[in-house]
């Protein structure tokens, strides 16, 4: 009996040892495709990390603003910097003819509906005239009127002093992908189609110095140029532009044939008003792109659906006469090339992020803000080698939640899905673990889920 059970306990024991090396063997076969994704990068610095700390004006930039402002002596600048603020932001696309005729036949129809209900002896005509006018009265009370902004020189400082700082944060962070992800890219020509006071230029600056040598700016206001051009010359006549070759314009260059190996609008397509001028425009500047196209929003509803509304134009809709044969591919922020899950849920919300910035210096007002914007980057480059370890990352669209050994991730994922993941060093290693757990909002996390993970897709 005691040899009996000594067999079992040693028959316990090799059946105990051999379901380990399984498990071990099948987690070694999950990981075998992440094994050198970090490429002796410490966790926080991981390849899909892109996000930064808070960002400052560079120096020069914000003494020249600071300059212009207190020269310009505006009456009630801040809270009119403030309320330009909250238009912007609440700005909507203009509503466009055949939907508005759309809504008014319905309207139309229902109020005809009604008046039949009750139907006496009445004057058709003049019941025809009563539901006009209630048409139209309706019609002018809930139809959002979109208006084209008009910037003299007053209405460009306050532009400066509300939204310079947030948009140069939003359009640094959105470089900030190409430069960590295609660390070759070195850019010798900028585009910057609405260029307002130039904060494009100052953002690609700081990302890539004297690489460029060439820098177009155009915009369709007279002052803001001048204020742009002012503040690359420190509010200084006399002296030298601090970052030189920036050329203004009112116009695009004509020939198709011209191309810049960075081409960026910010805050521009809010500006068009209608769809087709948004897609004559994303059109023209995808022939004028070699490389990248960034396109930059406020991170609404309005704004993310418009960069949706240029994704689809570039992906979907090609041109007739084609200068550049090369595709569009999306580089970033989205994983896939499918609809955007989010406009396919059932409560549309925008897919937007985060930057923070130090704004300038105004009464009232913190040391530091927050810029809620939605980017797009298309490219006609393949990715680089040492970017193919990321190409099939699944995107941050939401905080990191931090919890006693587990996080959580809400992820746009590469087959399309929205995707709300439990990430633990058990089921995902310990590097992977570590990685989402440092990570945050808008970064790539090397997550490929196992086939026992308790995911939830979500349905927003």
């Amino acid at each position: 009996m005691a040899l009996r059970s000594y067999g079992a306990c040693v028959l316990c024991q090799n059946v105990s040892v051999v379901r380990m090396m399984y498990r071990g063997m099948s987690a070694d076969a999950h990981l075998q495709p992440q094994v050198d994704f970090l490429k002796g990068q410490i966790h926080r610095k991981h390849p899909g990390a892109t996000n930064l700390k808070t960002l400052h004006l560079p120096e020069e930039l914000q003494m020249a603003a600071r300059s212009i402002i207190h020269g310009a002596q505006v009456n009630r600048l801040t809270e009119r910097a403030q309320s330009l603020t909250n238009f912007l932001w609440s700005r909507k696309r203009a509503v466009e003819n055949p939907t508005l005729r759309k809504k008014a036949v319905s309207l139309e129809r229902e109020l005809w509906e009604k008046a039949m209900e009750k139907r006496g002896d009445v004057d058709e005509q003049a019941l025809a005239d009563r539901i006009r006018t209630r048409v139209f009265s309706e019609l002018r009370r809930t139809t959002y009127h979109w208006t084209p902004m008009k910037y003299d020189e007053e209405l460009g400082v306050v532009y400066m002093a509300a939204r310079m700082a947030g948009s140069y944060a939003a359009v640094r962070r959105a470089m900030n992908e190409i430069k960590k992800r295609d660390p070759s890219f070195a850019p010798q020509s900028l585009l910057d189609f609405g260029s307002g006071l130039g904060t494009v230029v100052w953002a690609s600056h700081s990302c890539w110095g004297d690489t460029l040598k060439e820098m177009v700016c155009v915009d369709s206001s007279g002052p803001m140029n001048i204020l742009a051009e002012r503040l690359l010359k420190g509010d200084d006549e006399q002296v030298e532009p601090h970052i030189k070759q920036v050329y203004f314009r009112q116009f695009l260059p004509v020939s198709p044939k011209v191309q810049f190996d960075l081409v960026v609008a910010a805050f521009t397509l809010s500006e068009l008003p209608s769809v087709k001028e948004r897609e004559d425009v994303v059109h023209t500047l995808w022939r004028k792109t070699s490389s990248y196209l960034v396109l930059v929003e406020n991170g609404t509803r309005e704004g993310h659906q418009m960069l949706m509304e240029a994704r689809d134009t570039l992906l979907k809709k090609q041109e007739q006469t084609l200068h550049d044969t090369r595709a569009a591919s999306v580089f970033a922020p989205c994983p896939h090339e499918a609809m955007c899950p989010k406009l396919a849920a059932k409560h549309i919300t925008p897919c937007n992020f985060q930057q923070l910035y130090k704004p300038l210096p105004q009464p009232r007002h913190s040391d530091q803000a927050i810029e809620k914007f939605s980017y797009l980057i298309l490219t006609r480059t393949e990715p680089a080698e040492a970017e193919t370890e990321g190409v099939d990352w699944a995107r941050l669209i939401a905080p990191v939640q931090r919890r006693t050994r587990h996080v959580h991730c809400r992820m746009c994922c590469p087959d399309g899905q929205l995707q709300h993941l439990v990430v633990t060093a058990r089921k995902h290693s310990r590097d992977v673990y570590r990685c989402a757990r440092s990570s945050d909002w808008g970064d790539k996390v090397p997550i490929i889920p196992n086939v026992d993970d308790d995911i939830q897709t979500d349905s927003e």
